[in-house]
């Protein structure tokens, strides 16, 4: 189904294209293939949604927000479950990623009510400056397929805070998380045009969204290479644009560190979502003298992973998205083999039991992995941790720094001055100290270099749906 102007809706192509379980390869439901008078029919109705809208109270609004996380809350489990069938990722992530979807409804609603202007000094004694923040108008959001759920909330509900309306574009692999948020707001009874959803062909949609002068904004989350081509595209109606884009995350662990966390840590940000995050680790880097016992500790854990269906209790690690991203983790470890690599464990596709119809690979761990391999400056985007070594705290530095990416870095040390000197010189928007899980509803999630532009998150992620005006009043004296 397609959301226009407050209703459920079919393709005016009647086109419709399936929804594939990466976990069984089996067909999970088949949904409508908008395109670009869908798109167009979208813009219209948000565009003349926008003014009401707007004119609302942030209390108003913030009711709106509020009662749409409720219906999301209520039904936490048949969510959960349609995205473990659409994406693959477990149960208890699936839970994760829906919670987290709804903290951000719940802070957009109460940060709308902190959208402030300013007084300013005037330079004469008969003028009087004022600058206002409103809304920036009709918002284009297109999001991606590994978090199909909180992807979506962390766009709409800013911009809905802000006053702005939306049409959403969400991924053809994942769309039917995002028919739920839309339901959602169907029920909280979001005014009609506010919220649209048009699925489909993404030539076509965001085609149309990109050149429309209506859309004011662009908010993106995807790879780097259709980033890019977004900005360009944007320059001709001269858009706002956010991008959140590739990642390429070091993770430095010091022989200072405790190993057992840092393993663990190293664990849950490159095996969550089967190591198809963004900001999950892609190289890690172990200090010489301790590289072997963390490398020992770090297999003996990856041993005891459950990898299958997402649906089973006590899996850990899903199917990967599809059998693309099977090859290209296997064509990773193949070249970093014939440089010099050694598995230490895993390395393969899982093909056995119930395993054999699915995107399953093992989650390997790599050692002696050097500057050389595709895996140190290619995004993996799969259960793939490679292991690099190094000498000193600046050597470490310069070592994760060497990327053109941005996003987000982990460190692991109990030195409190090495923790905030490390962390001042890394070159990323995110910087997890300890901690391999930071992302949280009130922080800014960005990065930095061709990472993106923009940030989502906080009081910060409401900033890029607002604009400024500046008014200058003369009094009668």
């Amino acid at each position: 189904m397609l959301y226009i102007n407050g209703e459920f809706c079919k393709a005016k192509s009647n086109q419709t294209f399936d929804v594939i379980n990466p976990a069984t390869g089996e067909i999970v439901e088949s949904v409508a293939k908008g395109g670009a008078e869908d798109a167009q029919a979208a813009i219209d109705a948000a565009q003349a949604a926008l003014q009401p809208w707007s004119r609302l109270t942030a209390k108003e609004r913030y009711a709106y927000l509020t009662r749409t996380a409720g219906i999301l809350r209520s039904r936490t489990e048949t969510i959960a479950e349609l995205i473990t069938r659409e994406m693959g990722k477990p149960l208890a992530e699936a839970r994760g990623e829906i919670a987290l979807a709804i903290d951000y409804l719940d802070w957009y609603a109460e940060e709308g009510k902190r959208i402030y202007g300013d007084t300013i000094p005037a330079s004469a004694p008969n003028k009087r400056i004022f600058v206002l923040r409103q809304p920036v108008g009709v918002v284009g959001a297109i999001t991606p397929w590994n978090f199909p759920i909180a992807m979506i909330t962390r766009k709409l509900a800013p911009a809905l805070a802000a006053g702005c309306t939306i049409i959403l574009k969400a991924a053809s692999a994942t769309p039917l998380a995002a028919i739920e948020v839309f339901k959602a707001l169907h029920e909280a009874g979001v005014p009609k045009g506010v919220a649209n959803l048009v699925n489909g062909s993404a030539s076509e949609v965001v085609g149309t969204l990109m050149a429309s002068p209506v859309v004011r904004k662009i908010t993106f989350t995807g790879s780097t290479e259709v980033g890019k081509e977004l900005v360009r595209q944007s320059a001709d109606t001269m858009k706002k644009v956010s991008m959140e884009l590739g990642g390429h995350a070091p993770l430095l662990v010091f022989e200072d560190a405790d190993l057992e966390k840092a393993a663990e840590g190293a664990i849950a940000s490159k095996f969550r979502n089967a190591g198809q995050t963004c900001v999950c680790t892609n190289r890690i880097y172990v200090q010489k003298s301790v590289a072997e016992s963390f490398a020992n500790i770090m297999a003996e854990k990856v041993k005891k992973l459950v990898i299958g269906n997402g649906l089973n209790d006590g899996v850990h690690i899903g199917p990967l998205i599809d059998q693309a991203a099977v090859a290209k983790a296997q064509e990773h470890i193949d070249d970093a083999v014939a440089k010099g690599a050694t598995i230490l464990i895993g390395g393969s596709k899982l093909t056995e039991g119930e395993l054999a119809n699915g995107c399953f690979f093992a989650p390997t761990v790599l050692l002696n992995a050097t500057h050389e391999m595709k895996i140190s400056y290619e995004e993996t985007f799969g259960p793939v941790a490679p292991i690099f070594t190094f000498e000193t705290e600046e050597e470490a530095i310069r070592y994760a720094n060497d990327t053109e990416y941005g996003l987000a870095s982990y460190i692991y040390t109990k030195d409190g001055s090495r923790m905030f000197r490390v962390a001042e010189a890394l070159e990323y928007g995110i910087v997890g100290i300890n901690d391999s899980l930071p992302t949280v509803a009130q922080a800014p999630f960005g990065g930095i270099k061709e990472s993106g532009v923009g940030r989502e998150g906080g009081k910060y992620g409401i900033e890029d749906y607002l604009e400024y005006k500046f008014l200058s009043l003369q009094l009668d004296l």
